[in-house]
C-alpha cells in the first residue's frame, strides 16, 4: 500500500476505476505537477483541477505544500480521482490531525466502482440482442 514519510516527503497511491497515481507531497509553496506538466496543463478542465485540490482545500495547506504526482490509466476525470485519493492519503502521513476532516468528507476512501465486464452472448454489459419468436 502507501509507504512511510522519508526526508521530508510523504508518499501514498491512489486509485479510481483503472487510474493509478502515485503522489509525493514535500513542504514549499503549493505548486503541484502531474506526469511532469503543471495541474492546469495536464487537467485542462477547471473542475478537474478543483477535484484534485480539494483534500488541500478543506484542510487549508493549499500554499504550504508542493505535489508532484504520476497518473496512468483510464480518463482524465478518473485520473484527477486517483490524484485527489493519492493526496489525501500522503497528508494523512504528513499530519494525521486532517484524518477527521478528509474522512468526513469521503476523501480517503477508495471510489470502488467500475465498468461492468461485458457477458458472453451479449452485445453489452446488459443490453441483450433482440429477442425474436419466430
Amino acid at each position: 500500500m502507501a509507504e512511510a514519510a522519508t526526508d521530508n516527503r510523504a508518499y501514498a497511491t491512489g486509485r479510481r476505476k483503472t487510474a493509478a497515481s502515485r503522489v509525493w507531497i514535500t513542504p514549499g509553496t503549493g505548486k503541484i505537477m502531474v506526469n511532469k506538466k503543471d495541474l492546469a496543463a495536464y487537467f485542462m478542465r477547471p473542475t478537474s483541477e478543483m477535484i484534485v485540490k480539494q483534500p488541500l482545500t478543506l484542510v487549508g495547506v493549499l500554499e504550504k505544500y508542493d505535489i508532484v504526482a504520476t497518473v496512468r490509466g483510464s480518463g482524465l476525470n478518473s485520473q484527477a480521482g486517483a490524484v485527489r485519493h493519492g493526496i489525501a492519503r500522503a497528508l494523512l502521513k504528513v499530519d494525521p490531525s486532517f484524518r477527521l476532516t478528509l474522512k468526513k468528507k469521503g476523501l480517503l476512501e477508495r471510489d470502488s466502482r467500475m465498468k461492468e465486464r461485458m457477458k458472453p452472448g451479449q452485445p453489452g454489459a446488459r443490453k441483450k440482442f433482440q429477442f425474436s419468436k419466430r
